[in-house]
């Protein structure tokens, strides 16, 4: 089970949580309320994508995107 973290500063993620086992990044985009996956994201990447200031949407689009991705299905 996924344990969401709610992003309230961010205009284009609403939530975002991490499997430290499987090494994969979730994210809920506000637009539609779709949640993507993001692989082969190693703790340093998460702890990265989570500190204060960073952008979510440029984090994603400059790093999380270059790594194995989809849209995450339940």
């Amino acid at each position: 089970m996924i344990s969401w973290v709610d992003v309230p500063d961010s205009e284009r993620v609403t939530a975002i949580a991490y499997d430290s086992e499987q090494e994969t990044i979730y994210v809920r985009f506000k637009r539609d309320g779709v949640e993507w996956w993001y692989g082969s994201c190693p703790p340093h990447v998460w702890e990265q994508f989570t500190q204060p200031g960073v952008s979510k949407g440029r984090f994603i689009r400059e790093v999380l995107d270059h790594h194995p991705n989809g849209r995450y299905a339940v």
